[in-house]
């Protein structure tokens, strides 16, 4: 018997500008015209540029990193209209595949311009570098991180549904008191948050000039995880989850896109997955009166069957506590305790021949687990960071006489242009 295939309800051009096309968007607001609706219960499919929208390449020098627009990620597909959804509704998202296109079988995981990006170590590797990832099946390799391979927890990072127009000004309006408190007491931070910024917005093709100058202006940015999802990144929300979403607006608007290869817990180089393009296939109901008979009020979820299948006894563990570079004691500062774990694994690492930056991005990319272990035990919280061995073609346990330096080590790819 005959079978229909799976229909494919946003279509994608990657040798195209995103900005010229369908069905895609840069900002959250509550008027982006649907690019498409469908059926509760249909199994469909969407493809997704890379969260930059095609601004970085293949290459082997890192010289389009610093023209990469911050304000045109992440470019989502959708909004997609739920048939039957209402606000105070709950949205069901079943994730049954998502693979890369069959001829862009690669990522990449980059430094991007500490001036302008939010990176967990910003201030300790301060330079644009990136690495290509290949695919091969369900495993990842690089060339500028050799001597390690891995299979990957496909994901979106990117999954939410859109505000309505009292959650989107809540949303401005802590965000920008934030800022505002920041800025009152000269905190030198870079990053504090997104705000609203007509450059690099875009609803899709659908909206009138007029209609898409308001979202541009009005649109919040997609940069953070809110209630409605957003950039969530969780690594486990792969092939066979299931996310619970809150619905704002008729309809439900769902978006989805920043597809990652894999991720390690903490996406900790800010374009620290390994980023692609890709073809999620979904399945969507609705959960009706759900907000408020379920309580959820924030996105949920439960991880597929999906996983990377290494012994227990096969993670190298790295422990941090809140004490920060300069031996100053802080307060169950759980933040700094995973700074510090994140640094004692990468000054373990560079011990067999790695730079300080391949470490980084690996550490971005593959398959790290990490634990909030305490938040009690005053002064101090304790995060593990769980390293798995067997991603590496060498041993990395410790022994008498420490690390071995690893041949052929190489380097990420760096700028190349003056």
């Amino acid at each position: 018997m005959a079978i229909d295939p799976i229909p494919t309800k946003i279509a994608v051009d990657l040798k195209k500008p995103y900005n010229t096309q369908h069905g895609l968007h840069t900002r959250w607001h509550p008027e982006i015209p649907f690019a498409c609706s469908v059926e509760q219960g249909e199994v469909f499919k969407v493809e997704c540029f890379d969260s930059s929208g095609g601004q970085v390449f293949n290459t082997d020098d890192a010289d389009e990193l610093p023209t990469v627009d911050p304000t045109q990620i992440h470019c989502l597909s959708g909004p997609i209209e739920v048939k039957g959804a209402e606000p105070g509704d709950v949205l069901v998202v079943d994730i049954q595949d998502i693979q890369p296109f069959e001829d862009e079988p690669w990522g990449y995981t980059a430094i991007m311009d500490p001036k302008r990006t939010s990176a967990f170590l910003n201030d300790k590797y301060p330079e644009m570098q990136k690495a290509i990832w290949d695919f091969d099946g369900i495993f990842a390799s690089s060339r500028h991180i050799p001597h390690v391979k891995f299979p990957g927890f496909i994901h979106p990072g990117i999954i939410g549904t859109l505000p309505d127009y009292e959650i989107m000004k809540k949303w401005t309006d802590r965000e920008s008191a934030l800022v505002d408190y920041h800025t009152s007491i000269n905190d030198p931070c870079t990053a504090i948050a997104a705000l609203p910024e007509e450059r690099g917005a875009y609803c899709g093709t659908l909206a009138s000039p007029e209609l898409a100058a308001k979202i541009a202006k009005e649109g919040v940015r997609t940069v953070p995880p809110r209630e409605h999802g957003g950039n969530i990144d969780i690594k486990n929300l792969s092939r066979g989850a299931k996310a619970y979403l809150p619905i704002y607006v008729k309809g439900a608007g769902f978006s989805v896109g920043d597809i990652h290869f894999s991720e390690g817990d903490g996406e900790i180089s800010f374009c620290g997955a390994i980023e692609m393009h890709g073809i999620i296939t979904l399945k969507l109901s609705v959960i009706k009166n759900g907000m408020k008979d379920m309580s959820i009020y924030n996105p949920m979820f439960i991880p597929g069957n999906v996983s990377a299948h290494y012994g227990p006894s096969r993670y190298l563990t790295f422990e941090g506590i809140s004490v920060d570079d300069n031996g100053k004691q802080l307060f169950l500062d759980a933040k700094m305790a995973f700074r510090q774990a994140v640094l004692n694994a990468i000054e373990y690492l560079t011990g067999f021949g790695y730079t300080g930056e391949q470490v980084y991005l690996l550490l971005s990319a593959a398959p790290v687990e990490t634990y909030l272990s305490s938040v009690v035990d005053v002064p101090n919280s304790c995060v593990s960071y769980a390293i798995p061995a067997d991603i590496f073609d060498f041993d990395i346990m410790p022994k008498e006489g420490g690390p071995t330096i690893q041949p052929n080590m190489g380097a990420t790819a760096k700028l190349t242009k003056k």
